[in-house]
């Protein structure tokens, strides 16, 4: 029996998971297994998976278009490993990240865990400037597993794990936005164990264009507001931030058209120490100049997310049945 199942729900990404089952291929350590879901694709990867089937433990079923989450359910039902472990299919893994994990567990054990994201090399400078965006303290306060924080960690599925005891005891994902926000919170609830290992970073394509990563964004913001009527506690001053940047923006905007263009000026010092760090941390100009739409991208989807999600389920009291609507799916869409 292998020590991890690596579980991958697919759906129509055949050149993404092409790449993160080569990466899986060159790992330094094959103490796993692969289960690929592929959930109702129309253009299915099976035979890119059949490639790998010599190099890899490999797994792969087919089943009907149901969501990320049911699709990781089906494979954790089907998984052998001590521990199971989560990527996006947008993601290629380091070669040492499952020789770094085992290591890790050993020095430092934990019942749930999960290990940065950046950006590879290979990458497009789009995709760089979005991962800027998304791991930079200047955006995000580097809540998604950078060196500074303002939240405590919490694992995201495109580099996350847990024990066969937290699947046993707390049971699968909900289908849901940030789901897995909502399952680390679950597992946390249960008093397991959570750690970030620094040492396990994994390279995330993100998405290859800004209007998609604005959708992206848009949604994380509004599932944020779901997350506090699931968990009224949950909600902390570090998610507010993106909506009250936008608010404060727009009244510096308007002031320096009505008023003063002096009134512009905080807004330019912010993108002036963006453009900065970007230059600083990704050492390339162009990626530098992309990194201010992509981070004005994730403020501000997030932030109209947010926004728009209060107004609608908080303030006109459209929220009220979510977390009574989530527990009545949770038997359908968890092994208990």
């Amino acid at each position: 029996m292998k020590k991890f199942s690596v579980i991958i729900p697919v759906y129509n990404r055949i050149d993404e998971i092409r790449d993160l089952l080569e990466s899986l291929s060159k790992q330094t350590s094959g103490d796993f297994e692969v289960i690929i879901v592929e959930d109702g694709s129309t253009v299915p990867c099976e035979a890119v998976v059949d490639c790998y089937r010599d190099v890899l433990a490999l797994k792969y079923f087919r089943k009907e278009n149901e969501g990320r989450s049911i699709a990781r359910n089906y494979g954790m039902e089907r998984s052998e490993g001590e521990y199971l472990v989560f990527f996006d299919s947008d993601c290629v893994i380091p070669p040492s990240y499952f020789e770094n994990l085992a290591k890790a567990l050993a020095e430092s054990p934990s019942d749930c865990f999960g290990g940065p994201d950046a950006a590879h090399e290979s990458f497009t400078d789009t995709q760089k400037a979005i991962n800027y965006a998304m791991t930079s303290f200047l955006t995000t306060g580097g809540i998604r597993g950078g060196k500074v924080q303002m939240e405590k960690f919490v694992p995201r599925t495109f580099n996350m794990g847990f024990s066969r005891e937290v699947y046993r005891r707390v049971g699968g994902f909900r289908e849901m936005f940030s789901e897995d926000i909502d399952m680390s919170t679950r597992i946390s609830n249960a008093g397991f164990r959570t750690t970030l290992y620094r040492q396990c970073p994994v390279w995330h394509k993100r998405r290859v264009d800004f209007r998609k990563f604005w959708r992206q964004v848009h949604v994380f913001g509004m599932s944020r507001i779901t997350l506090k009527l699931l968990y009224p506690g949950s909600l902390k001053a570090v998610h507010t931030l993106p909506a009250l940047a936008v608010v404060i923006g727009c009244v510096l905007v308007a002031l320096g058209i009505f008023v003063s263009p002096w009134w512009l000026l905080p807004l330019g010092v912010y993108l002036a120490a963006i453009f900065a760090d970007a230059c600083a941390r990704t050492r390339r100009l162009k990626v530098a100049v992309l990194a201010l739409p992509a981070s004005v991208i994730q403020i501000c989807g997030y932030g109209t997310g947010f926004i728009r999600a209060y107004v609608d389920k908080i303030l006109l009291g459209h929220g009220r049945d979510i977390a009574q609507e989530i527990e009545v799916r949770k038997g359908a869409n968890e092994k208990l």
